[in-house]
Order: structure tokens, then C-alpha cells, then sequence
């Protein structure tokens, strides 16, 4: 019995992208039997998956799986029926399951490294420092995600040994988190962004500008308020680390990132108008394709095929924690939108709603008590557009959708039991309330600007 558990859980990435690649497969051509079947296989992965879930996603997993049950009772809406309820966020895995290929990407061509070196070159002080890992940070959220995080930290651990520890714990987890933060928000891989672009049906080139005008207004106050904080502190780097920066090759591997999001996108919008997909399919289907064709570009094709197949199937093997989450919340948002109690929870945005400015407030209070609290940002924003909708006819759903977005993904900096400020505080040895407090005002900052674009835009 052991050996098959075992050989289940080294082989879970087979069942998952077997179970994602059928649901895709209904939606370019539907069939209720196969929809059932997807179903079926839902709450298959539900009890697969359990085990090898965080302690945290198991509790989440286990109040929306009741709660839905009592909604799903409720409707008097017979059992048989179940499994065609519990599916509805098969997408949002989908698309987790494809995003190691554009990582792998990056790390084929080696563009990490390339930009890695911005933090090796020579600095006087920490304030230059804060500003160039920043920078460093924030270009490769835009591609590799939450992997950023990971190799920023590694650099700077080894680069600031002759710096107090207290320090630079601090400095590492502040200008590592708030840069990876502010350059989620426009990413189009950010699972919250592409949530939030099919939720409100805005289109994600109608967010773009503002987005980037927020994460332009934020990071230049971060590298302000974090160059005048550190500056005092001189840095003694090693010959190692003390490197001279070849301006125009790292400008040259800046550009060709650019270029390649800027491409990636053109095709990602191109691809859900032609095939009229929403945003989340579409991102989901053009990664893999987007990819390959990259790697061949940057003759890393051998590269990527090695680190792409590793990546890939390590990290789709580690995808529980959203399984048991985003199926759970399936089952708990389309019992609920099917009963009275759905009206009920709607009221106390309605009451607002001729003061939209509370209702944008509102929205930050809920996503920052939950991330201090421990609730996953996902596992609010699910649970709120189940509410927030009929709001669309009275406040711009623009506005809904940034400060959203934005509050949401300020939690990043705060969340103690979220995956960010945990691996923050693995890689310095610092308590995850400490991080929370040190970035607790970065963060109603953050949503503070959030706010003020959304009601400009009312």
C-alpha cells in the first residue's frame, strides 16, 4: 500500500495535467458526460491531494468543502448533480500547471543571471544597493514570478555577510517583497490579475496603463523612502562581489525582455479575441507554445528541454495546496451563488453603494485582515466577486478591478502564513511577524494608492 501511495504522490503531475488537459478539451467542444467526468475527477484530486497539503490549505479546504456541502444541501439540488459544481476554477490550475515552462525559459537563457549581476557590481552604500536589488527584483517578477524572490535573496545573503545581521534581515526582506509585490500587479502569469480580468470583464489592456501607473508611483516612493533609510551604511563586498557592470549588454538583456513580454501579450489578446477565451485559457494556452518558440529563438532549445521537463514536473508535483483550495472553492462559490444566502452576503456592499469610496476601502480592510489572519489572498478574492458583482452597474468595474488587484497583492509583504513572507523568513532566519510589521505601512501605502486611482476613475 505504501509503494502505491508513494508512486501516486512522485507521480501526481500525470493525473493533474491529464484532468486540466481533458477540461480544455470541453471547452472547445462540450459535452456533459465529459464535464461530469471532470467532476468526478475534481473530488478525486480533492482526497488525493489532501495529505500533501499545507496544514493552512487543508483548513481552507476543509471549511469551503463543508460550507459548500450545506449550501449544495440547501438548494435540495439532487447528489448525482454534485460533480458538475465543483469545477469552475479548473482554469486557474491549468494555468499554474504551464507557468514553470516561462520560468524555465528564462532560466535557459540565462536572463536571471544577466540581471542578477545588477546586485554584484560595486555600491557604495545600502542605499544605492536597495535601489539597483529593487530594480533587479521587480524585472524578473515580471517572468519568473514568485522564483524572483528566491534568487535575489540567495544574492544578497552572500553579498552582505559583512553587514549587522539585524540590518540586513530587514533591508533583504523589504527591498525583495515590495519590489516583487509592486511588479505583480501587472504581470499577466499572476494568477490575482488574471482572476480579477475575468471576474470583471475588463480587458487586461484596459487595466495595463493604470496598473503600471501604480507600480510606477509605488516603487519610486519605495526607492525614495529606502535609499534615504540606508544610505548612512556602508557595504564591504568581496572581489567577488564587486564586479563592474557591462551597462550596454545589461541594457541589451533588458530590452530583449521587453520585447519578449510585449510580444506575449499581443499574442495572449490576439489569441482570446480569435477564440474568444477568456483571459486566464488564454494566457494558459499560448505559455506553452510562447515558450518553445522563445527557446528556439535563443538557440537554448537543448537548455530548455532539460530545465523545462524538471521544472515542469517538480513543481506540477507540488501543486496540492492549490488543488485542494481552488476545487474546494468551486464547490463552495457555485452552491452558493444558487441560494438566498448569496443576496444576503451582497447587502453590505449594497448599502454602500452610494459611497463607493467606503466600498474601495472595504475592499483593502478585507484583503489585509485576511492576509494578517492567515486567509489566502485567492481564497478572498474567490469568495468576493461572488458579492461584489451586482456592484458593476453602480461603480466603474475599472476601479473594483485595481483596487483589487492592488490590495490583494499588498498582502504579499504582510501575509505571516502566506508562501512570500514565508520563504522570506526561511532565507534570513527572521520571524514572519517581523516582516509583517517592518512592511505593514509599505503596505497601506500601497493600498492607499490602489484607492486613489480607483476613485479617480469613478
Amino acid at each position: 500500500m505504501g509503494s502505491v501511495i508513494n508512486f501516486v504522490k512522485r507521480n501526481l503531475y500525470i493525473l493533474y495535467s491529464l484532468t486540466f488537459t481533458i477540461y480544455i478539451f470541453t471547452i472547445f467542444v462540450p459535452n456533459e458526460n465529459i464535464q461530469y467526468l471532470i467532476g468526478v475527477m475534481a473530488i478525486l484530486l480533492i482526497l488525493i491531494s489532501f495529505k500533501g497539503a499545507s496544514n493552512l490549505f487543508k483548513v481552507l479546504c476543509l471549511i469551503f468543502s463543508f460550507s459548500g456541502l450545506l449550501f449544495y444541501t440547501y438548494t435540495g439540488l439532487p447528489i448525482i448533480q454534485l460533480p458538475f459544481y465543483m469545477f469552475s476554477n479548473m482554469s486557474l490550475l491549468s494555468l499554474l500547471t504551464v507557468l514553470p515552462l516561462m520560468t524555465s525559459v528564462v532560466h535557459a537563457g540565462r536572463f536571471d543571471r544577466r540581471l542578477n549581476e545588477l546586485m554584484k557590481g560595486k555600491v557604495g552604500d545600502l542605499g544605492n544597493l536597495y535601489v539597483r536589488s529593487s530594480i533587479t527584483t521587480y524585472l524578473l517578477t515580471g517572468f519568473i514570478n514568485i522564483s524572483a524572490l528566491t534568487l535575489s535573496q540567495e544574492v544578497l545573503q552572500s553579498s552582505l555577510q559583512n553587514i549587522p545581521q539585524k540590518i540586513r534581515k530587514i533591508f533583504i526582506s523589504k527591498t525583495t517583497l515590495r519590489a516583487l509585490a509592486v511588479a505583480l500587479i501587472w504581470s499577466p502569469t499572476e494568477i490575482i490579475v488574471a482572476i480579477t480580468v475575468d471576474s470583471t470583464g475588463i480587458g487586461y489592456l484596459s487595466l495595463l496603463p493604470w496598473l503600471l501607473l501604480c507600480s510606477f508611483i509605488v516603487i519610486s516612493l519605495d526607492w525614495i523612502i529606502g535609499k534615504r533609510s540606508f544610505r548612512s551604511i556602508t557595504v564591504e563586498q568581496d572581489e567577488s562581489m564587486n564586479q563592474k557592470i557591462n551597462v550596454k549588454k545589461m541594457i541589451i538583456q533588458i530590452i530583449k525582455l521587453v520585447m519578449a513580454l510585449a510580444i506575449f501579450l499581443f499574442v495572449v489578446v490576439l489569441t482570446g479575441s480569435m477564440l474568444q477565451l477568456s483571459f486566464i485559457l488564454s494566457v494558459s494556452l499560448v505559455i506553452p507554445v510562447f515558450s518553445l518558440c522563445w527557446a528556439i529563438s535563443l538557440k537554448r532549445w537543448k537548455s530548455f528541454k532539460v530545465i523545462g521537463w524538471r521544472n515542469w514536473k517538480e513543481r506540477t508535483n507540488k501543486l496540492q495546496n492549490f488543488v485542494v483550495l481552488f476545487l474546494s472553492l468551486s464547490l463552495f462559490s457555485s452552491s452558493l451563488s444558487k441560494t438566498s444566502f448569496h443576496d444576503v452576503i451582497k447587502q453590505p456592499f449594497l448599502a454602500f453603494s452610494d459611497n463607493p469610496i467606503m466600498i474601495l476601502i472595504f475592499i483593502q480592510v478585507v484583503f489585509l485582515l485576511g492576509g494578517l489572519i492567515g486567509v489566502h489572498a485567492i481564497a478572498t478574492i474567490g469568495v468576493l466577486f461572488e458579492v461584489i458583482q451586482p456592484l458593476y452597474g453602480m461603480i466603474n468595474p475599472l476601479s473594483i478591478a485595481i483596487v483589487v488587484i492592488t490590495s490583494a497583492l499588498a498582502t504579499a509583504t504582510v501575509g505571516a502564513y502566506g508562501v512570500t513572507v514565508t520563504m522570506t523568513s526561511a532565507a534570513t532566519q527572521q520571524n514572519p511577524y517581523r516582516i509583517t510589521l517592518n512592511n505593514l505601512p509599505f503596505s497601506l501605502l500601497f493600498g492607499a494608492i490602489g484607492i486613489s486611482i480607483g476613485y479617480f476613475l469613478l
